[in-house]
This record gives C-alpha cells, structure tokens and sequence, in this order.
C-alpha cells in the first residue's frame, strides 16, 4: 500500500502547539519558521512517498543477507541511501559549520516520523548515525570532530552504537570488551558486540562505530567504562579511506521484524586488535554514550508513531474497500464496506487518535529540546531542560507501546485477512515489537521517570506540569461546546491521577521501593496518555477557534472531533492506573518465588 505522509497534522502540531514562530526566534534559527517548516516538510514527504515507501514491503520479503562477513541490503537500499545522501536529509538536525543545516528538532522531528512510516528498516541507519554524531558533538576532540562528522553528516559515512555483549544486556557494568593503551593515542579494542544496528552493510563506503570497552585498571562496574572511535576503514591524514580495521561481521540476526535492518554481531580485535580512538576521558565512556542513547530514545519513540501512522493508513483504506455485513442503524440495505460498523470505526478512532497524540506530545518536546539549547535566555533554557529530559521517556516509553496497540487494531480492522502476510497489516504488527525493547525496554525508561525525573527532584517536574495543563483545563471550560466541556471533566481527573501518583511516587520510593517500581510502567503509561491528551486539548482549543473562522474547518472539525474521542476512550483510562499503581504494589510481589 502506498504511504501519504500527514503533512497537514504535522504542520498542524509544529505552528499551533509547538510555536515554530517562537522557536525561530532563537539564535540560530531565524530561517526556520513556519515557511520554512512547510517547504521542507513538502518535499520531505516527495522523497520519501516515492523513494523510500516502495522498498519496505520488498524489504520484508527479501531481507539483508550476510555471506563471508559481507552484508548485502535488500536492492534498491544502496541507491535509495545515496539519494538520501545527496538530499541533504542525514544533515538536516545538525550544525552547518560541519555541512548540516542547521534547523531546529521541531521540523527534523516530522521529517524523521516520514522517514520511519515509510520503511522502518530503512530509517534505523540514519537513526544511528545521528546519535554517533551528537556523541561526537558533545564530547569528540577537535581531531575526531574534524575526521568523523563531515562524513557522518553528508551521509557518506555511517555510525552505529556498540554498547550489548553475550552476557551484558540492559547491565553494562557487565561489559567485559577491552582497550589497551598504545601509548601512541590509539588504542586496541578486543571484545564481541551483539545486536548492532546496520553494524555491517554495502550503503556507505565507511561506517563509524562508537564502542563501549574498559581500558586496564579501570574501576568496576559502570564508572570503569570509556567510550572508543573504532571505524570499520581507518582514515589518513587528507582524510581518505585507509586500511581495513580489525572489526568485523561474523552474522546478523533473523528476526520477527524490521527484517531488512542488518542487527549484525561485531568481532572487534582477532587479529591482532581493532585500532581505536578514546572520546573525550577515559571511564567516562556511559556519560557520553547517554548522550546517543537519549537521541536514540527519542527517535524510537518518534518510530513508533511512524509506524502507528502507516498501519492507521493501511487499515483505513481496507476499511473502505471491504464490503462486509449490513450496518446495525439500517443506513444501507444491503452488505456495505466495513467503515461503516461502529466497532470498525471505534477501532479506527482509536488508531487515529493515538497516533495524533503522540505526535503532538513528541513534537512539543522537539521544541523544548531546541528551547534548551538555543534559547537567549538561561532561565528559559533550564526549564526547558527540564522538560524535555522528563518527556523523553514518555515518548519512548509511551509511544512505543501505543504503536504495539495501534498495529494489532490494525490487524483486527482486517479481520482474518490480517493475519495473512500478503495484505501488509502483519508486518507493522512484526514491525512495531522491537520498539518497546531496544534503546532501553519499557521498564527501563519507567525506572528512569521514577528515579531520576520525578524522585530526584521531589516531583517539582511533574507538577510544574500538571500546573501548566491546569491552565489548560480553565481555558477548556471557558469554551462553549460540548466538546470542550468533555475533555476537561476527562483531562482534570487524569491530571489528579497522576498527581497524586506523583505524591505516591516520592513518598515511598525509599521505604517501599518494590511498591513503587512495581508500578513504574503503569506511571509511565499514566503520564504520556495524560501529556498526549494534554496536547490533544490545547489542538481542540485551536481547531475551535480557528473553524470558527472558516479556515479548513473539515480538518479542523475532525481535529476536535479525534480530541473528544481521545478524551472519552483513552485518556479515561488513567484513573484505572493510578489505583493500579498505589494500590497495587502488594499483589505483584505477594506470590513466593517457588511458586513461579
């Protein structure tokens, strides 16, 4: 099925609720409004409607394939990857003083949603590359700097992410891969990684991994770690491609999904030892890979929209074609296509609905992330900061597992014709399952709302938040309309809910952890459906306003009529969670462990 990206909504979110006007305010970013925003987005959507979107079935069917320690992508990746390449688009985030552009993360955002609904597979190299470039961004020296990221930047070279081993998961204080000294500035990088990520392919002629390892001597556990360059070709001094390095492919994985992604397992130093190049200090090495992880986080939560949007589409579409039953109100005398059953359309609703609200809360949180590094004032910065560091688990956390639910309504919409691999609903489904587990599971980033977001500062983010969507509530009830009155009965008793989980959370952390953390992914799961119905309120507010003047009011009136359903189906769920969280802590830990 062919993909349309929803430049409309994603226009909709940019200028209204993350206020691209304001953020091209910034120092930096004075081209970057909303203009700018649109003609971007525009052709963004070509490139990618046309160029990328037909080669994710193909993909799916006819995956990479490894032979030798080569890795072939499926055909027409290399040259898709090229054209990527040469359109700027692996540059667009990222400084012009290395041949970026420059703009803000609330355009490349959307642009990353297109990327990713139109091939899943596909996108995860770029994805890579840019946390290898924020990595080298924030802590590479002046020589990494100038040997690494015009490459990376243009697309002529790739990055990957080298933290898992056999026995270190999510525990990287188990990591055993090591670096010696030479005493030359060069190290020599000894160990295996797994599941890594375009870790090995024929699109790029170099590809740049950053690579976890302890140097000798280095304290236990996670303080011992540095973080090493260790590029696949080595580069000479004029900065063309030298030897071979000793890091190599011996296979990639076969998996449920993202089949056409190469997860390749890394050998690093068999023969005599990889040549690598410190970042930044030695044992700081998992300070500096959270800065790629955090880039990562958010980009997968942006996927799961991506694809959450791609399954919506496809299912509609099947929706209108598939003639099945009469219709129970007797609209249409005979069998008539399925969107017209009211189960179907509260499917669809929901598929819709979800979608639309995790794009919002993502793309507020792009502004806030631009806020905090580009914005004059200090003040504004730091509060900025704030916010952002606390919605990155809400959009990895939460998005993800929407894009579970939304791909399986997908499915259902097709019935039995879902469950067959030809319709092309299953492989979203297939798709969509790794991304509540890579770049940090779901219970990884609820720990991390929990401990770091909302123990460690007393809670003061998480009600500065739910102060800012009570302003939203008053403005809700000032409105006239029936719509209005309904999100904020809806919206005010999810922001009780999660304050006073909130309250919960801070209180018993230290005198009844297991309690607590019993209940992180059910908070997690609270706070982004609130944050997301959040933005989908302040969206209804300005759809009212603005149909009221007669611009676009379809698009306007089916904006506030998504909002109404989001409010009435699925932000109504968060009272149910605040009482599995405070409530329910006892009943997870109370069978014996034998009894398993």
């Amino acid at each position: 099925m062919s993909y349309t990206a929803p430049v409309k909504d994603m226009l909709f979110a940019i200028e209204h609720l993350a206020n691209i006007e304001q953020v091209a305010q910034m120092p930096g970013f004075e081209d970057a409004g909303l203009d700018t925003a649109a003609a971007v987005l525009e052709e963004c959507a070509r490139f990618n409607e046309g160029v990328v979107a037909p080669l994710n079935v193909p993909g799916d069917q006819n995956p990479s394939s490894w032979k030798d320690g080569v890795v072939t992508t499926t055909p027409g990746f290399k040259d898709a990857f090229a054209q990527f390449a040469q359109g700027g688009w692996q540059g667009l985030q990222h400084p012009a003083s290395f041949g970026g552009q420059g703009l803000p993360k609330t355009i490349g955002a959307a642009c990353v949603e297109m990327l990713n609904s139109a091939n899943l597979s596909f996108a995860l190299c770029p994805l890579l590359t840019d946390g290898a470039i924020e990595a080298l961004l924030t802590a590479g020296s002046d020589e990494l700097k100038a040997t690494y990221l015009e490459k990376l930047i243009s697309g002529q070279w790739t990055g990957t992410m080298n933290l898992t081993e056999p026995q270190a998961g999510s525990d990287l204080a188990l990591v055993r891969t090591r670096a010696e000294a030479q005493g030359d500035g060069t190290y020599k990088v000894f160990g295996t990684k797994i599941f890594i990520t375009y870790g090995e392919h024929d699109m790029a002629e170099n590809i740049v991994h950053l690579v976890l390892a302890r140097v000798a001597g280095a304290p236990e556990g996670v303080k011992g770690i540095s973080l090493f360059v260790v590029p696949k070709f080595l580069v000479n001094a004029d900065g063309s491609l030298g030897a071979r390095n000793d890091a190599h492919c011996v296979s990639i994985e076969h998996k449920l999904g993202i089949k056409a992604s190469p997860t390749a397992v890394l050998q690093f130093g068999d023969h005599g030892g990889a040549v690598g190049y410190l970042v930044g200090e030695e044992n700081r090495g998992l300070e500096y890979m959270f800065i790629m992880m955090n880039a990562a986080r958010y980009a997968v939560g942006v996927q799961g929209i991506a694809v959450a949007e791609r399954a919506y589409q496809h299912a509609v579409q099947y929706a209108r074609e598939r003639v099945q039953s009469r219709p129970v109100d007797g609209s249409v005398k005979g069998s008539a296509t399925i969107i017209h059953h009211p189960d179907v359309r509260r499917m669809l609703m929901t598929m819709r609905a979800y979608t639309e609200g995790c794009r919002a809360m993502a793309t507020v949180a792009a502004a806030a992330y631009d806020a905090a590094h580009h914005d004059a004032d200090a003040e504004v910065r730091k509060d900025n900061a704030a916010f952002y560091e606390f919605m990155v688990p809400l959009v990895k956390g939460f998005s993800t597992e929407m894009s579970l639910e939304v791909t399986s309504l997908g499915v259902q919409v097709h019935g039995g014709m879902g469950f067959i691999e030809e319709t092309g609903a299953a492989q979203y489904y297939r798709d969509a399952r790794i991304l509540p587990i890579y770049e940090g599971t779901t219970a990884i980033q609820a720990n991390d709302l929990v401990g770091r977001k909302t123990g460690r500062d007393g809670g003061a983010t998480a009600r500065a938040i739910a102060a800012q969507i009570e302003k939203t509530e008053s403005e809700l009830r000032a409105s006239a309309s029936d719509a209005a009155r309904s999100m904020a009965e809806r919206l005010t008793a999810a922001r009780t809910a999660f304050l006073e989980v909130v309250d919960f959370v801070v209180g018993a952390a230290k005198q009844d952890p297991n309690a607590v953390f019993a209940g992180s992914v059910p908070y997690l799961m609270l706070a982004g459906n609130l944050v997301a119905g959040w933005q989908m309120a302040r969206a209804l507010l300005v759809a009212e306003r603005l149909a009221a003047t007669g611009q676009d009011a379809a698009f306007m009136q089916a904006k506030v009529a998504t909002a109404r359903f989001y409010a009435e189906h699925i932000l109504v769920r968060a009272p149910a969670l605040r009482d599995e969280i405070v409530h329910g802590g006892a009943s997870v830990m109370q069978l014996p462990l034998e009894a398993f």
